[in-house]
């Protein structure tokens, strides 16, 4: 169906680090697994125009390049460095991710950019043989079939970010695509990915439309950006990573099934035809699966707390209600058309997130917007990167208009 999620390691000298979206909260927790490990160095950081941590990081990490995708942002970094007396060289706009993310000394790219503005700089990652620690989800969401055809044609190794892929990733055989017939002939039933269901999952639905901003990003388990922690609120994040799931382990939508697990212990599991299930489990704290791609295939210390779980008490699973989590089914429906309906469903969210946290749309609005947007537009085969471009900004531009009309 797709490229394998990874190919043969690659043995290298060099452990030098691009961190793409430092200043985020993968950025930040990758930061802390570098400072316990030596071997790793950073070669650039990037962010948008946080220009005080960014700053910060620069002073701690010492990399040889700055990225600020904001111009003045970029101006304002310049001459801070220059009054601390740092080497660091900062380039701006959207061709420094790029070109930071492609640069022949750079061995490792930690792609956590949030939202479609990180697919550029994945993408060339892949395309330049990298070891990408993939966070971004909307590339694969986005585009997916392009960024496996990239990784097929390419020397890169792709390892997932995602503590439920990461986890999927690890319970399953090693080298497990490496056989044309896929994960079914290796005795894979289904992959189960777990999701804790959020702040939401108990309130009663007719209270959900008074949702404020700051009671959506107040995650239970997981300390999470403003935006992906709507997602998690919405249950988006799992349609996106259901979609995510389909094109790293290369099986349809109906091999992927979605269980609600409160205490977010196991992050997610692999069914096997003869009844065994695989459960990786852990703290909930994403310095885990951050050590673990740094360092794979071998093992390094995160700086988590380890799981004692005789403090942990009962741990439940139950399937998700489709009508408390609407936006779930959008993103499963989505992964079952496929072509660029991924591609109108994330943009139309994005959008659609941005306009609750200003506080001009409701939360339920959000599934009502993304469903609208994908109604109203036709889903095609995704072609080309120029063509998920136009699609995405054809998407946005349809879901502001309805939020407008609200």
């Amino acid at each position: 169906m797709s490229a394998p999620v990874h190919h043969a390691p690659r043995i290298s000298a060099t452990r030098s680090i691009s961190l793409l979206g430092a200043t985020g909260s993968i950025g930040k927790s990758t930061l802390e697994v570098i400072a316990l490990h030596p071997q790793y160095s950073v070669f650039a950081l990037t962010a948008n125009s946080n220009v005080a941590l960014m700053l910060e990081q620069c002073l701690r990490f010492a990399p040889r390049f700055a990225v600020m995708v904001d111009e003045s942002a970029a101006e304002e970094l310049t001459r801070a460095l220059v009054r601390h007396g740092s080497a660091t060289c900062v380039l701006a706009g959207p061709q420094g991710l790029i070109e930071v993310a492609s640069h022949p000394e750079v061995d490792t790219v930690m792609a956590a950019i949030v939202g479609a503005a990180g697919l550029p700089s994945a993408l060339a990652a892949v395309q330049h043989s990298k070891k990408v620690l993939l966070a971004n989800k909307e590339a694969l969401v986005m585009a997916g079939d392009l960024f496996m055809d990239a990784l097929a044609q390419s020397q890169a190794v792709l390892l997932p970010i995602d503590s439920e892929h990461n986890a999927v990733f690890q319970c399953l055989p090693q080298h497990s695509r490496a056989t044309a017939d896929g994960l079914p002939a290796l005795g894979v039933r289904r992959i189960l990915l777990t999701a804790s269901g959020g702040p939401f999952r108990e309130w009663p639905l007719e209270h959900l439309h008074a949702v404020t901003p700051e009671q959506a990003c107040k995650h239970p388990n997981w300390s999470m950006g403003r935006k992906i922690s709507v997602d998690s609120a919405s249950m988006m994040n799992k349609g996106l990573e259901v979609i995510e799931a389909c094109f790293l382990f290369g099986v349809g939508p109906e091999l992927v099934d979605v269980l609600i697990h409160p205490q977010s212990i196991v992050h997610s599991m692999v069914e096997y035809t003869d009844g065994s299930v695989l459960a990786q489990m852990g703290s909930p704290d994403m310095r885990i699966p951050i050590a673990h791609c740094l360092a794979w295939p071998q093992r390094i210390a995160s700086g988590a707390a380890f799981l004692d779980l005789t403090r942990q008490g009962a741990l439940q699973f139950h399937a998700p209600d489709l009508e408390r989590f609407p936006c779930l089914r959008l993103g499963i429906e989505a992964a079952r058309a496929g072509g660029t309906a991924p591609t109108i469903l994330n943009a139309a969210n994005e959008v659609a997130v941005e306009a609750f946290l200003r506080g001009e749309s409701g939360f339920t609005a959000i599934p009502a917007i993304i469903e609208q947007t994908l109604a109203q537009m036709t889903c095609g085969k995704a072609e080309s990167v120029d063509m998920i471009r136009q699609v995405d900004e054809q998407a946005r531009t349809l879901a502001r208009r309805l939020i407008q009309r609200r």
